[in-house]
């Protein structure tokens, strides 16, 4: 009689351990996934040969360590988190062997600034882009207007007056390849206009400020407190960059007199006001905040992102333009680049058929069930950190106590998680005072590994 690991079809060395030959097999790759062995993605023998020769197929699936597709056969699943033993006696808290992270990729990512991609909507955006499709003119396959299409600006104007506030129309409407496409666009118009100097909060992304700068453009950090960023501090710059519904990363909106104070400020100078919307749609405990723009759309850019609701791949960005801005941005843009029209015929047809507001009210259940999860969590296992930031978005402020971030960020790795203290998104001239805290995505996990996801994590924290 054959062995079992002799019949499974395709290669798969187990050496059993434990009493048993069944459990020790089940050990056994149990263990090849979480040391790291067997990495996401490997093709494993059919669940019904496992099942014949290991007894185990049903339930390891239930517990997310494998995945089985009709016709793709069985797989190690993606997102389960590594943690394999170490033999020099280095102990966590739960007094788990530790790994070395050097070298080794994480098996999980909660940096913040990706939904969940899993759930993209396939299905309804394949059926949107052949509706599309086959609505378009002949022409709409050429270069076309740099400004977009005119179906897309149409149905943006539309949703961005119904759901955030926006006050504009199609013809002041820009599509862009991504966020920082459309930073580049406008860092351009500024510094033909004279601009030198742009001030930007003093938490923000790195990138944002280099995009800046590659432009000619000096940043210059305003204070921040519990209100969010002081705009009472502007001074002689020519625009400031904010994220005034949901401050990024801190989590914060900004405060209603800060709100005032810069929006007095761009009529008393001629200043711009680029306000970054990038998760406008994610709102959980508390109403949403209303565009900037609505309340001053002569001196206010409002820039939106498919990247959060949909997916960054799509890159399709979008800014509502003061009229007096309008034809440089379009000229500058031109002069950059432009964006591929069929995704943007199918956001427009997305957009108009409800499919989008459909998938952002199921994301947005779907991602408050993971922020509740984590806090929960906290509050059991690691009641010293206390999660901030948490009324929208995709991701939550981790407060940890003084002097734990680095070590926090360590431990993390250790666990094979990749996350980002905060100090990372600090801008290098700010004058705040500095805080430990981790800023942690819960929307890229997968959701059968979010549970052992958030024992990973706990196990890091102080």
């Amino acid at each position: 009689m054959a062995e079992p690991w002799a019949t499974l079809g395709i290669d798969l060395h187990l050496e059993p351990a434990g009493p048993g030959l069944r459990r020790g097999l089940t050990d056994a790759l149990r263990e090849a996934v979480r040391t790291g062995r067997l990495t996401p993605g490997t093709r494993l023998p059919s669940s019904r040969t496992l099942a014949a020769d290991l007894g185990i197929a049903r339930n390891t699936v239930a517990e997310g360590w494998l995945t089985a597709r009709q016709g793709s056969g069985t797989r190690v699943a993606t997102g389960v988190p590594a943690v394999p033993a170490v033999p020099s006696g280095r102990r966590g808290r739960t007094g788990a062997a530790l790994p070395r992270p050097e070298g080794h990729r994480p098996a999980l990512d909660l940096r913040p600034g990706t939904p969940d991609l899993a759930s993209f909507p396939r299905a309804e955006w394949l059926r949107a882009a052949r509706r599309a499709l086959s609505a378009a003119p002949n022409d709409a396959l050429g270069y076309g207007d740099p400004r977009g299409r005119a179906e897309l600006r149409t149905a943006l104007a539309g949703y961005l007056a119904r759901v955030r506030g926006v006050r504009t129309d199609p013809g002041h409407v820009l599509v862009c390849g991504g966020f920082a496409h459309g930073l580049r666009i406008l860092g351009a118009v500024l510094r033909e206009r004279g601009v030198r100097t742009v001030a930007v909060e003093s938490y923000g992304l790195d990138v944002h400020w280099r995009l800046l700068e590659q432009e000619g453009l000096r940043t210059r950090p305003l204070p921040f407190d519990e209100l969010g960023t002081d705009t009472r501090a502007l001074n002689d710059e020519g625009a400031v960059l904010l994220t005034p519904s949901h401050q990024f990363p801190m989590g914060v909106p900004l405060h209603p007199d800060r709100r005032a104070a810069v929006l007095d400020w761009a009529r008393r100078t001629g200043g711009l006001v680029l306000e970054d919307d990038y998760d406008g749609e994610f709102r959980y405990d508390r109403q949403p905040v209303g565009a900037l723009q609505g309340l001053a759309p002569d001196h206010v850019v409002h820039l939106g992102t498919a990247s959060k609701s949909l997916a960054p791949g799509l890159r399709l960005a979008w800014a509502a333009l003061p009229p007096s801005l309008a034809e440089e941005a379009a000229a500058a843009k031109g002069r950059i680049d432009t964006c591929g029209v069929l995704d943007q015929l199918t956001l427009a047809e997305f957009l108009a058929s409800g499919a989008y507001d459909r998938h952002v009210r199921a994301a947005r259940l779907r991602y408050r069930r993971r922020r509740d999860a984590l806090v929960d969590a906290l509050a059991v296992r690691a009641p010293a950190v206390r999660a901030t930031g948490i009324a929208a978005g995709l991701h939550a402020v981790l407060r940890l106590p003084p002097g734990t971030e680095t070590s926090a960020v360590q431990a993390a790795a250790w666990q094979h998680l990749a996350v980002f203290g905060l100090s990372r998104f600090r801008h290098p001239q700010a004058t705040t005072t500095p805080v430990d805290a981790l800023v942690v995505g819960y929307a890229t996990p997968p959701d059968h590994a979010w549970s052992s996801t958030l024992e990973a994590l706990c196990r890091a924290l102080p």
